[in-house]
């Protein structure tokens, strides 16, 4: 009598497998999306933070290469999904040449938490 696996179960086994992958593949790249998503609003808020500081301890006008100087907002730029304009103590946040995909997501989150727009510095406040 002879022992093993039937070809039928072998079937089986492998349809189950792929089932499984199916399912997960899915999930693991939508992971990575949200992973960008919070990277990118990490650094957009570091570096709307770093400018603001900046500025109160320098009192110079913002400029494109202030802005660039700061490795949060290098990174940001770079990331293409967000654009900053400087004038004196203004500094403003629009969306980047990049809306597809992550870069739609965290627009679409930094708008709801009032990151995108003007921010003025040096009052007593920062207003957006």
């Amino acid at each position: 009598m002879r022992k093993g696996f039937t070809m039928i179960e072998l079937i089986f086994v492998i349809v189950i497998i792929g089932i499984l992958a199916a399912v997960a593949i899915p999930k693991l790249a939508a992971t990575r999306d949200d992973a960008k998503v919070s990277k990118e609003l990490t650094n957009l808020a570091t570096c709307i933070g770093d400018v603001g500081a900046g500025y109160t301890a320098s009192g110079t006008s913002i400029t494109a290469a202030i802005i660039s100087s700061y490795a949060s907002c290098k990174a940001t730029e770079d990331g293409k999904c967000f654009a900053f304009t400087a004038t004196d103590s203004n500094l403003t946040v629009d969306n980047g040449t990049d809306a597809a995909g992550a870069c739609a997501k965290a627009q679409t989150k930094a708008t709801a938490k009032g990151m995108m727009g003007k921010h003025t510095f040096g009052s007593s406040s920062v207003t957006e």
